[in-house]
């Protein structure tokens, strides 16, 4: 019998559940080989500002495409572009592909922090900018930024400023063991041996608030313009003057330094303290004979690197300079 007035044959019919409107998903993904590349050197509120690899080196604006998903965006990345990337006021483009990352610098807020913050992509070289004096250096700080470092495969350079008001000899007995460069500059110091160590580098400069950060920015590049803010008298503490990570190239195309906001702390519930032996190679062949679990720690029994230094095949300051880095490993975890 055919049905009247759109009434339909099966009374059941009407209650199934209704069909997907959206079309078919698809394991084929868009191709974005072929559009532009930039370098992402700001953010700011959702929006990036990207250097086009093309040769006007155009800043265009972009915000990131919804394909991206979850996936972040940080400073140092190399982005496909999509859009309009003539950078012309008013214009914004989408970044729709983040290329593989050669290095990523992380932190935690603290060490019960579960949740890992990616600072920076691709950087090659970690600047630890330190203060001799006004505030005074923070070993405890320099450490946990030199682990991260290592952790993520950067070389280290420890900057020590204000050279003016302290000397610098007990930092660089400290730190020259673990075959870390030390570069000393004060206020009224020519700046080329650091600028030779930043040539032809992608440099990430981390640093206690107040250690001169911004002021060595704005000295390597005038154009810069990085604030820069006093210590306080009372607590011995800077003031946050740069609110966000910015990548700036140095004059003559000589390189790059990424100047971060000053930290007060740095979480390290990412590191794993047993994976710091890796970053020195020449000791962690020393450590095949130890036993297993061994910590590597002073008077850890049965350590290999106490028979080596015993052997003279290792510098026993180096040794004592890297027990001393992880020496307040549950801190970390």
């Amino acid at each position: 019998m055919t049905p009247r007035y759109g009434v339909r044959a099966d009374e059941h019919a009407g209650f199934e559940r209704p069909g997907r409107r959206s079309r078919p998903r698809t394991k084929d993904r868009p191709n974005y080989a072929d559009k532009p590349i930039g370098l992402v050197i700001g953010m700011d509120r959702g929006r990036f500002t990207c250097l086009v690899e093309d040769a006007d080196s155009t800043a265009v604006v972009a915000t990131k495409a919804r394909v991206l998903g979850r996936k972040g965006v940080i400073i140092g990345d190399r982005v496909h572009l999509d859009g309009d990337v003539s950078g012309d006021e008013g214009t914004l483009a989408r970044i729709v592909d983040v290329q593989e990352r050669t290095s990523v610098l992380r932190r935690t807020a603290d060490d019960d922090d579960p949740y890992e913050r990616p600072i920076v992509a691709n950087a090659d070289q970690l600047v630890i900018v330190t203060a001799l004096a006004d505030p005074p250096p923070r070993p405890g700080m320099i450490d946990r930024i030199l682990v991260a470092g290592y952790d993520a495969g950067l070389e280290p350079l420890l900057c020590l400023t204000k050279a003016d008001l302290a000397s610098p000899d007990e930092l660089r007995e400290a730190y020259e063991p673990l075959g870390v460069r030390v570069v000393v500059i004060d206020p009224e110091a020519d700046l080329a041996p650091i600028r030779e160590l930043l040539t032809g580098r992608m440099s990430v400069l981390v640093g206690h608030s107040g250690v001169g950060k911004s002021t060595l920015v704005n000295r390597l590049i005038p154009e810069a313009l990085r604030s820069t803010g006093v210590v306080n008298a009372v607590t011995g503490r800077g003031r946050h003057t740069s609110t966000s990570a910015v990548a700036l190239e140095l004059p003559e195309h000589a390189g790059w330094v990424i100047d971060t906001p000053g930290v007060r702390s740095f979480g390290l519930s990412h590191v794993k303290p047993a994976e710091i032996i890796h970053a020195f190679p020449d000791l962690a062949a020393q450590t095949d004979s130890c036993p297993r679990g061994c910590t590597h720690e002073t008077g850890a029994v049965g350590c290999g690197l106490d028979a080596a230094v015993a052997a003279g095949e290792v510098s026993a300051d180096r040794v004592t300079s890297y027990r001393r880095m992880v020496a307040n490993r549950h801190d970390w975890e």
